[in-house]
């Protein structure tokens, strides 16, 4: 690590994963927050980013311009706010650590632009132990595709009451994992009715929503006579917090691309 600080700018600053951000980055010794990002209608414009925070006056005001040029940004805002910022990371050459979900297909690939001129991260989860259980999930759908009985797989997801996509870019990324390996083409999302008999080629999805849960996925491969459950959960915002700013170090002696928290973590 350089005896410099690096320079990180977190959009969405005023969010509550921003706010961590910047009481985190403001605890690092090898980090320094650049700039405090909000959009522009935000009613925080102008408050001290480290009172907001919870640390203290920082000397960082809130602001909805990227002024000069910092080495990272970091971005936990909305869809139309990481596709703005992914354009001027895109032009003015910035890594990118993406961590907003929701985003449609057109979203999707404007960000994945951005990848074209600098270092992208693009994740739908930066926790740690969220990226190792994708890891075993994919080594227990390798395992399991030629069961002689067949594999049932269900992904239940729990998450607080202002979350306003369902199901979690997590349990999508989850769903993806498995059906790259195992083959299902159905994404069932939720049940009701007389369904039928479940079919062999469906992932089902279930989006629970509880007032200040976190974050927590369980992965259910059903077989006949037994049961593998593959569960995450997240007990603070810190975890996926820690996971960008480690993110954000990786990018910065990176070559433009599109990277992945496994490429972080090293995982793969």
């Amino acid at each position: 690590m350089s005896d410099t600080p690096t320079q990180v700018a977190i959009n969405g600053a005023a969010g509550r994963m921003g706010q961590r951000l910047v009481a985190l980055t403001h605890a690092d010794s090898d980090l320094a927050l650049h700039t405090a990002l909000e959009s522009a209608n935000s009613p925080h414009l102008g408050r001290d980013a480290g009172e907001l925070a919870g640390v203290g006056t920082i000397g960082s005001q809130i602001t909805s311009e990227l002024n000069d040029r910092p080495d990272v940004v970091i971005d936990f805002s909305t869809p139309d706010g990481l596709v703005h910022i992914a354009e001027i990371c895109g032009d003015r050459q910035i890594p990118l650590v993406a961590a907003t979900t929701g985003l449609t297909d057109s979203q999707r690939e404007a960000v994945l632009a951005a990848a074209q001129t600098t270092p992208v991260v693009m994740a739908p989860s930066m926790s740690l132990a969220v990226n190792l259980a994708m890891q075993l999930t994919k080594q227990a759908a390798q395992i399991l595709k030629s069961h002689p009985e067949g594999v049932d797989v269900e992904v239940i997801e729990r998450h607080h009451r202002f979350k306003e996509d369902a199901p979690s870019g997590t349990a999508l990324k989850f769903g993806e994992i498995i059906a790259q390996e195992m083959g299902q083409t159905e994404h069932k999302h939720g049940r009701e009715g007389r369904t039928g008999q479940r079919p062999q080629n469906e992932i089902g999805y279930h989006a629970l929503r509880t007032g200040d849960n976190v974050g927590e996925h369980t992965i259910v491969f059903g077989l006949i006579g037994e049961t593998l459950d593959i569960t995450v959960r997240g007990q603070s915002r810190d975890s996926y917090a820690y996971g960008a700013l480690e993110a954000a170090k990786f990018l910065v002696s990176q070559k433009p691309g599109l990277y992945s928290m496994a490429d972080v973590l090293g995982l793969n």
